[in-house]
């Protein structure tokens, strides 16, 4: 039986040991991303340079086949936006405002945001799997054995990829997400579309669209370091890959939250 005076002990034991060690990960992925930086601006000079057709791959997995599901997604928020403000604002007869909080919170918090969590749970289980698997199989032991840097030939492209498409989603989710709640908001207090379009237009300023580019570019950087050290640190067979993929969207979505929570915060003072 436990020694009831030890319990306490342990849990602090326990608390540290977490500490220390989500510590490690994160001086781990910064290593990792000031590492693929390197690479990405002097790998020429090595005769490696990040490989183009890899980057683009990325990019076509990563931002151009999640248009779909994103296109979807965009919509269904710019509509939920555009109900709940009217009713809300309907209270107050202040409903011919709507567009106001609609395009601030599209643009602003909502865009980037739901975009970072589709790729995190798309893209980002794919990028610790991929990892996962080939630390497994000695794949990232034989790049190393035969003089290629796994960081440059694996991580770099995968970087530059979603911080290139994180953005462009998020732009395109702004566009969707405005249109949907246009037409919601026009059909329901019978005004044109086109003066939606240009209130719309006129209550965002250039500092709100870069607001959330940021952000989403942010995000983007977050999934992708994410995905590659959970990826490297697995441990076991195909059980660990799973694990590790799990865990990686778990940690990019909570990531992302909390980040969106911050950088809001301090834009905002």
């Amino acid at each position: 039986m436990a020694n009831p005076a030890k319990i306490p002990a342990k849990i602090f034991e326990s608390i540290g040991r977490r500490t220390i060690a989500g510590l490690d990960e994160m001086g781990y992925a910064a290593a990792i991303f000031f590492e693929a930086i390197y690479w990405t601006v002097t790998g020429w000079r090595y005769r490696q340079p990040v490989r183009i057709t890899a980057t683009f791959a990325g990019m076509m997995q990563f931002g151009v086949a999640a248009l779909p599901i994103a296109t979807l997604l965009a919509a269904t928020i710019g509509l939920m936006l555009a109900i709940q403000s009217l009713y809300s604002l309907g209270l107050f007869g202040a409903e011919h405002y709507a567009y106001i909080g609609i395009a601030l919170s599209v643009v602003r918090e909502f865009s980037p945001m739901i975009m970072g969590i589709l790729i995190a749970g798309r893209s980002g289980s794919a990028i610790a799997a991929k990892l996962a698997t080939m630390s497994i199989n000695q794949e990232v032991d034989a790049l190393q054995v035969m003089g290629i840097n796994p960081v440059r030939f694996l991580v770099s492209p995968v970087l530059i990829a979603l911080v290139l498409m994180m953005p462009c989603l998020a732009m395109w989710a702004n566009l969707v997400s405005i249109l949907a709640a246009g037409l919601y908001v026009s059909a329901e207090l019978n005004q044109s579309f086109g003066a939606y379009l240009n209130d719309t237009i006129d209550v965002l300023k250039t500092g709100d669209i870069w607001h959330g580019l940021g952000k989403a570019t942010l995000f983007g950087i977050i999934i992708a370091l994410v995905g590659v050290v959970n990826g490297s640190m697995v441990q076991g067979g195909a059980e660990g890959v799973g694990k590790v993929t799990t865990r990686s969207v778990v940690i990019s979505i909570t990531l992302i939250v909390v980040a969106d929570m911050i950088f809001a915060y301090m834009t905002t003072q």
